[in-house]
Order: C-alpha cells, then sequence, then structure tokens
C-alpha cells in the first residue's frame, strides 16, 4: 500500500544499547494537503502482551509488585509499581508469551487465556502494541512461588487481592499503570454485563 502522508523517510540510530531509540526525519502531508518536514524520535523495545489473571468464586485478582526506574525518575519515591503480569514478546506469540510470562512471575501454569484487545500504549514516542488477556485462576495452578527470573533482574512480588480493593486502589493512587488499570476496569465492565 502507498503511503498518502508520509514520504522521504530517513532513520538513524540514536541508541542501541537496551532496546532501539531512532530519530526519524519525514515529510508528512497535513490536513490541508501541504507537506511539512518533521523530525520525532521512537522507542523500539517490541511488543508486550499483559494478563489480568482472575477468580470469580474468591472474588480476587492475581498482580504483581516490583520496582520500576522510570517511574522513580518521574515522582514515584519509592519506584515500586503495582502491575498486572507482562512482558516482551521476543520471538514468541502474544498467548505464548503471556502463558510463559505468567509461570515465571506469578508461579500459576495457565491453558486456557482470553484476548480482549490490544493497544499502543504510549503511541507518541514509544512502537510498542500490548496485547491484552484474561483468564480465570484456581489454586491447583499454582505451580511454583513465581517471582521472575533471576537472571532477568526480576525481583517480583505476587499480590492476591480482593478485585473490589484493586479497583479502589485505583482511585486512591495506588494503582498507576495503565495496562493494569486498563485490564481491571474491563473485568469490572465483564462482570457487570454477565450480572445484567
Amino acid at each position: 500500500m502507498k503511503q498518502e502522508r508520509v514520504d522521504n523517510l530517513e532513520i538513524e540510530i540514536l541508541s542501541d544499547n537496551w532496546y532501539t531509540l531512532k530519530k526519524v526525519n519525514f515529510d508528512f502531508r497535513k490536513n490541508d494537503g501541504n507537506w511539512e518536514r518533521q523530525s520525532r524520535e521512537a522507542y523500539d523495545r517490541g511488543n508486550g502482551a499483559a494478563i489480568l489473571l482472575y477468580n470469580l468464586e474468591k472474588k480476587t485478582v492475581i498482580l504483581t509488585r516490583q520496582f520500576r526506574m522510570p517511574t522513580f525518575l518521574n515522582g514515584n519515591s519509592s519506584g515500586i509499581m503495582i502491575e498486572v503480569c507482562a512482558g516482551l514478546l521476543d520471538q514468541d506469540s502474544a498467548e505464548d508469551c503471556i502463558r510463559r510470562e505468567t509461570q515465571e512471575e506469578t508461579g500459576y501454569e495457565i491453558s486456557n487465556v482470553e484476548k480482549v484487545f490490544e493497544a499502543y500504549m504510549s503511541p507518541g514516542s514509544v512502537t510498542e502494541i500490548v496485547h491484552f488477556f484474561i483468564a480465570e485462576y484456581h489454586e491447583d495452578m499454582k505451580i511454583s512461588e513465581g517471582g521472575g527470573v533471576a537472571e532477568e533482574q526480576e525481583d517480583i512480588e505476587v499480590l492476591e487481592l480482593k478485585f473490589y480493593d484493586a479497583l479502589k486502589m485505583i482511585k486512591t493512587g495506588k494503582i498507576k499503570d495503565g495496562k493494569t488499570i486498563m485490564l481491571l476496569q474491563h473485568l469490572q465492565l465483564k462482570l457487570l454485563q454477565a450480572d445484567s
């Protein structure tokens, strides 16, 4: 498909240390039809997947708690974030990735996952698409303590919280992670629709 709005694309790698930071110069055709030379930076860390585990009988969810340096640099004095389980796809499919990450981070071995949507999380600067899943969990699915992979410098605490307590933590600011908020609210809507 021919690009109607982007032409004369020039890409320069600024950093390829952890992931890839690119400077992109290009001509952009604006809504009025005129072309304008523009420059942007885009951070490419690959695509990811996130999952909310929930138990209808106990009315609980599984979340994680871990240190996140970027939040520490931007006002989170502890750097600790409460989040859903998530990870980068690497070379896996989104479903294979989220099954692997769930086992590594939470210790639960799940088989049935439901993909609910996918989203660009910060489209102004990051190329990543996140694939969002939900899955029911039960105690017999717990095969390890979780906590992440030591070689990847992961130090993850597994939390089992009452679902409505987790929703309250959004309002109080204890949960500030976008993917976590999206999945908790998705589950809330799903449960409300099931009740009606």
